[in-house]
């Protein structure tokens, strides 16, 4: 190695360790804003639409809101909807004063997901489930009598797949949660946006391997679905 190149080597060096003793610890790079929680601003002349969910929900929200531009104002919570508790908790500054004509609304994948004593999610055998099946059935009959307050048409999106080997939760839960649920919205009027059937047979296309999570694709199909569900609420022209 040349004299030169050794130099050059230490150059380095005394920058790199420089920069760390002025600025400390390199810092993550700061994610951008995620355009699901962008605001908002209301066309006055179309009806609004409120999105309440989780990440799932989160994933299809931009898609949605670009499917129905020119047709509605589609907002979503500012945040994961969580499980039912978090939704009895938040539910209240979640519709505001505002009035809504349209409510697509889910809760469930948080509900039936196994958590440690801490919180924290972990293997089914390591834990409890975080909202049993008797309370979330409680909790959701809560909410939706809440929801049916705004006088807004309501949309129930179900819990859509557990599949093998997605961590802190068993494959089938989502069918028992959302027979609960169609029991409720059975007795309430409630239409389905069934997004459950939808996905089931084509889990290995949409979804993320051992995850319920979907893909970029996934979530777009998702969104489709849901587009349909919601058009056929609108007010009629």
């Amino acid at each position: 190695m040349s004299l030169q190149t050794v130099q050059l080597f230490f150059a380095v060096g005394i920058i790199s360790v420089t920069t760390m003793t002025e600025t400390g610890f390199a810092q993550k790079k700061k994610r951008a804003p995620n355009p699901a929680f962008a605001k908002v601003v209301d066309d006055p002349a179309l009806p609004r639409v409120l999105l309440i969910g989780d990440s799932i929900s989160i994933g299809y929200t931009v898609d949605v809101q670009n499917f129905l531009k020119g047709k509605a104002n589609v907002h979503r919570i500012p945040t994961n909807g969580g499980p039912t508790t978090r939704g009895l908790q938040s539910i209240d500054a979640w519709l505001g004063d505002s009035k809504w004509d349209v409510i697509h609304f889910n809760w469930g994948l948080h509900d039936l997901k196994y958590i440690s004593k801490k919180g924290g999610l972990v293997a089914p055998d390591q834990g409890k489930q975080q909202v049993p099946l008797a309370e979330y059935e409680k909790n959701l009959t809560k909410l939706v009598e809440r929801l049916e307050q705004t006088k807004a048409k309501l949309i129930w999106r179900n819990t859509t797949p557990v599949p093998e080997g997605a961590a802190g939760r068993v494959v089938g839960d989502s069918v028992k949660y959302n027979a609960v649920a169609a029991k409720i919205m059975h007795q309430h009027n409630i239409p389905t946006d069934d997004q459950y059937s939808f996905v089931k047979p084509q889990i290995d296309q949409l979804m993320l391997k051992a995850n319920v999570h979907f893909t970029k694709a996934g979530s777009l199909a998702l969104a489709k679905q849901a587009v349909a569900a919601i058009e056929k609420a609108l007010p009629k022209k």
